[in-house]
């Protein structure tokens, strides 16, 4: 049965592969791909048992600086009384492979593949895996910038399958799972799930403030980033500075699609 999102399982590549890679950083973008997703770059996370993480993405002055982004493994039994050590930072959750439950104010959650969680800020949530199945999931986290007279928004879970897909205007090959409002301003942070038909395009290079996590959940495309093309491919990660260039042509033969993280509805920070 062929997955719907792809999700990393480690390993190690055998001694006979070659080192070239598509894995590069520069001054404006980066792209982690799938192949360097190995064991030996996990980390442990404290209070978390039976798990590990790939860390995709954290603050780095000069580069992005507004959140980070992890791809947590939990294996049965494993998960977490204290997930979250920051009051400051919301979180959102994606499961990408198997089940996870999630338990706030009392309430229990479970989140098959496909399931989404947003956690605000100075929320005690724990996470555990009680199935018999390995899961795997992303964890982007950004410290929550409140603003005086509006509220911070509320918890909530929802999936990828409840939430139908927004066409961008007269572009029905172009669409976005919108998990929140765009005009709701409660929320500093949106991450949604974009969507190419095959063929589609972003006809113009987007050159925008708002900083980027990508990660690619199925299909192929060839990406502009700055002046680069790149080819991408389900289970990389394309990590965006602000005002970086970036378009796309979706390659097919299936839907090209991707996690999209990116921050919203608040003024510039003048340091």
């Amino acid at each position: 049965m062929t997955k719907p999102y792809y999700s990393p399982v480690g390993g190690l590549p055998p001694q006979s592969a070659l080192l070239s890679d598509r894995a590069m950083f520069t001054e404006a973008y980066a792209v982690l791909p799938k192949g360097v997703m190995r064991d030996i770059v996990t980390s442990a996370l404290p209070f978390w048992e039976h798990s590990r993480a790939w860390i995709l993405a954290r603050p780095l002055s000069g580069f992005a600086e507004t959140f980070s982004q992890y791809i947590v493994e939990v294996l049965p039994g494993g998960g977490s009384d204290k997930p979250e050590l920051d009051a400051r930072a919301q979180g959102v959750l994606f499961v990408v492979e198997g089940q996870v439950q999630v338990e706030l104010d009392g309430a229990v959650h479970t989140l098959e593949t496909g399931g989404y969680a947003y956690l605000p800020p100075d929320s005690a949530w724990q996470l555990y895996n009680r199935s018999a199945e390995p899961a795997r999931f992303h964890w982007v986290r950004k410290a929550y910038e409140s603003v005086a007279g509006i509220a911070p928004p509320e918890a909530f879970f929802t999936s990828d399958q409840a939430v139908a897909p927004t066409p961008m205007p007269d572009t029905p090959q172009w669409a976005t799972t919108r998990f929140v409002d765009p005009a709701d301003m409660r929320h500093d942070m949106h991450v949604n799930i974009v969507t190419f038909a095959p063929g589609a395009v972003i006809p113009f290079a987007e050159t925008h403030v708002m900083e980027h996590g990508l990660y690619v959940l199925e299909g192929k495309a060839v990406y502009r980033l700055n002046q680069d093309w790149v080819e991408v491919e389900a289970g990389d990660f394309m990590w965006l500075r602000a005002f970086c260039p970036q378009a796309c042509y979706a390659g097919g033969p299936g839907a090209f699609r991707y996690l999209l993280y990116k921050d919203v509805n608040r003024h510039a920070r003048l340091w």
